[in-house]
């Protein structure tokens, strides 16, 4: 188990991780100046100046997320919306997921796969009823994706089909937790109950028209992402944090709790060089896609689950120091067998946590291994993910 001080320890390592350097440059969303006043310790993250903490520690803002809410600034997120007759059948020519068959305002994770089946980034797409497909990708990718989206688009409307893209200058942000619905109820006119993980509504929230509000996060957690006017971003913010469930939290917290619950960081645990059956991802493509094999990659996916990867993205926990990315994964005889991707003590469990590759033939969970930490070994075993069971809601 680990001890208090060694948690903290870990925590102020983790707020060093980010860039600290000067803001002027770096890309702000509607709520910068709003994070100063409120005492935000501001880094650099995917090329904007983000909080990474508030006057609480992390410690304090995850297990007030577990137990509470908390409201997370994402407007550096990327958002765009797919318009035209064949929009669905644009977005399969990019991702492995099935969009035809969601029905309207359900949303599904998905995967932008390049040629050799890696994974370009990780994105939500909605099909909404308004006659859009609104779509949510990482602000680390926010480029490569934007250049990606747009190419492809080119040469499909020079095939002669129909769609459009526009990229989308709105706030957003998540409020995440066991009373993230009840906190929500009270300014939406919309029964929540009947809103479901993944499912949407374009509704007014506290007084603030226009917002698509779906119910998803990255933290394990049930909860609200709620994309806002851009200029009413403060405003609803504000709002929201006069009900005293709500405390405002940052990256770390953020970056933690999405590790208890087994989420991949894209970057980290996910990039081109992995395919979504080496991630253990597969869950992504849908039945219907993996017959078609039209997604890009799909001979080299489909491939691999028929015969199966050398490696395999697993959980795991260790004794001693914190394991952190890049750590190497041992057998019991001392051979490397992988690599961590991320780690991290749990605030909840007070367990060092991580996820990594090993070969394929350690990846059974209860299976024993080694990490090395500090030039020092000690003992791990692949632990099944998530880590803390999550509560995501369903409809009853």
């Amino acid at each position: 188990m680990l001890g208090v001080r060694a948690r903290l320890r870990f925590a102020l390592r983790l707020c060093r991780s980010y860039s600290h350097g000067g803001t002027e440059s770096l890309k702000k969303t509607a709520l910068f100046e709003f994070h100063q006043s409120e005492g935000a310790r501001m880094v650099e993250f995917a090329g904007w100046s983000m909080p990474v903490q508030y006057k609480d520690s992390h410690i304090s803002s995850h297990l007030h997320t577990r137990q509470h809410c908390s409201l997370f600034d994402v407007s550096h997120m990327l958002q765009s919306k797919v318009t035209g007759k064949d929009r669905v059948k644009f977005m399969e020519s990019l991702i492995v997921g099935d969009i035809a068959e969601l029905k309207d305002n359900q949303g599904t994770l998905s995967l932008f796969t390049n040629d050799k089946g890696g994974i370009m980034d990780d994105v939500i797409v909605t099909r909404t009823s308004g006659g859009y497909l609104y779509i949510v990708s990482n602000a680390g990718c926010a480029d490569k994706d934007s250049a990606h989206m747009k190419e492809q688009l080119a040469q499909f409307k020079a095939a002669g089909n129909d769609a459009d893209l526009e990229f989308l200058e709105a706030g957003l942000i998540a409020l995440q937790g066991p009373s993230a619905a009840r906190v929500l109820q009270e300014g939406v006119s919309d029964d929540l109950s009947k809103l479901s993980f993944m499912s949407s509504a374009v509704t007014t929230v506290l007084g603030v028209k226009g917002c698509r509000m779906t119910r998803c996060g990255y933290t394990g957690e049930d909860g609200f992402e709620i994309s806002v006017p851009i200029e009413h971003t403060v405003e609803l913010v504000e709002s929201l944090l006069k009900n005293s469930e709500v405390k405002l939290a940052g990256l770390a917290a953020r970056d933690s709790l999405r590790l208890e619950a087994g989420l991949c960081l894209y970057g980290n645990d996910i990039d081109e060089t992995t395919t979504p059956v080496e991630a253990s991802l597969l869950w992504t493509i849908g039945k219907r896609r993996r017959a078609a094999a039209n997604f890009p990659g799909a001979e080299i996916v489909l491939k691999q689950i028929k015969e199966k990867t050398r490696r395999k993205r697993i959980g795991l926990m260790s004794t001693g120091p914190p394991v952190r990315q890049h750590t190497p994964i041992l057998n019991v005889d001392g051979k490397v067998i992988g690599e961590v991707t991320s780690g991290c003590p749990s605030p909840c469990l007070k367990q060092n946590i991580a996820m990594g590759y090993v070969d394929t033939e350690y990846s059974k969970s209860g299976t024993s291994i080694k990490v090395e930490v500090r030039k020092k070994v000690v003992d791990a075993v692949v632990t099944k993910m998530p880590f803390v069971p999550t509560k995501y809601y369903t409809v009853k």
